[in-house]
């Protein structure tokens, strides 16, 4: 009887994080672009200055950028760090970014996909998503093909392109509720 009972158990476990991931899911696409942001006054392509960076190291990691666990992107350097615990960069790589690009600001990952197509039509992988901007969902992915090409002027587009290898380990670092720092 304990067996079944476990496995009823299980069940019921399985079908509650399925369902608080698609209510997750569902409330990300009906996110206002304001949330998030740290004020109503900063914009998408904000002022805000730059994080100081040390010249004789420029993958070094930007400070301010936060303390504990963390992605760290910085949109004017193209490039993100992996942080783990005690400010010990894990991984930092360089990225492709989309079009549209996030405020400064701290944010938390909001949804994740394990491959999908891409708003500009690529088949891309490991899509870790943290914002919206304008109604363009903002995240991290990796084109399937490996390309990490810039993205069309023309188009709203919020993919952060790596390769697959930093794609892998963003995947395995960045899960739902992960900070996502992004400095300028």
């Amino acid at each position: 009887m304990a067996r079944s009972s476990s496995g009823f158990v299980a069940g019921l476990t399985v079908a509650a994080i399925a369902a608080v991931g698609f209510l997750a899911f569902q409330a990300s696409a009906n996110v206002p672009d304001t949330l998030g942001k740290p004020s109503a006054s900063v914009s998408a392509k904000s002022s805000a200055p730059k994080a100081p960076r040390d010249k004789k190291n420029p993958t070094a990691l930007p400070s301010p950028s936060g303390t504990g666990a963390r992605v760290v992107y910085s949109v004017g350097d193209d490039r993100v760090w992996l942080v783990g615990a005690g400010n010990k960069v894990k991984r930092t790589f360089k990225v492709t970014p989309g079009t549209v690009d996030p405020a400064a600001g701290t944010y938390a990952v909001t949804t994740r996909a394990g491959a999908v197509t891409g708003s500009d039509g690529t088949q891309i992988e490991h899509v870790v998503r943290f914002t919206l901007v304008n109604g363009v969902a903002i995240g991290f992915s990796a084109a399937v093909s490996g390309s990490t090409e810039a993205p069309d002027p023309e188009k709203k587009l919020g993919g952060i392109r790596a390769s697959r290898a930093d794609g892998d380990a963003m995947w395995a670092f960045a899960t739902v509720g992960a900070k996502v720092v992004v400095v300028k």
